[in-house]
């Protein structure tokens, strides 16, 4: 696999992720990816009643939320996420690529949608509209 310029937030720091994803599998492989694009796990949940309860804990920088979940579908938890931190930057992660889905994931909060199975150049993309501002690649930083 091509390597990728490590993708940090403005102060130097390792974007801090919450992975959510009721599948174990799923959610060891985004590990992978993130931690490939400099990034660290800062918490996992496999459902949506968990992630609302991992975000008040570790407060991440991004969320990587499945749609299908048990006890709460990942567009609700976002919503509520969202309602409580309206800076929470929330990235839809899913195979149920229904239009509706993706519209209903975006007016709740979610800030962009990734479609599974996930490519690791696809999701560092996302992740870098998605930080915007808030984020450098390594090699900008070590210029200064």
């Amino acid at each position: 696999m091509e390597p990728f310029a490590a993708v940090q937030r403005k102060d130097g720091q390792s974007i801090r992720y919450l992975l959510v994803d009721d599948s174990v599998f799923a959610r060891k492989n985004l590990a992978r990816m993130v931690e490939q694009f400099g990034g660290e796990v800062a918490g996992e949940a496999g459902d949506g009643c968990a992630a609302i309860t991992e975000y008040e804990r570790v407060r991440p920088d991004m969320v990587l939320m499945d749609i299908t979940m048990p006890l709460m579908e990942g567009i609700e938890a976002a919503e509520r996420i969202v309602r409580q931190h309206p800076e929470a930057r929330i990235v839809m992660v899913s195979s149920v690529g229904y239009q509706e889905n993706i519209v209903a994931a975006l007016q709740k909060g979610a800030r962009h949608f990734v479609q599974k199975p996930v490519k690791p150049e696809v999701l560092y993309e996302v992740i870098k509209y998605v930080m915007g501002e808030d984020c450098v690649s390594a090699g900008a930083a070590e210029e200064s």
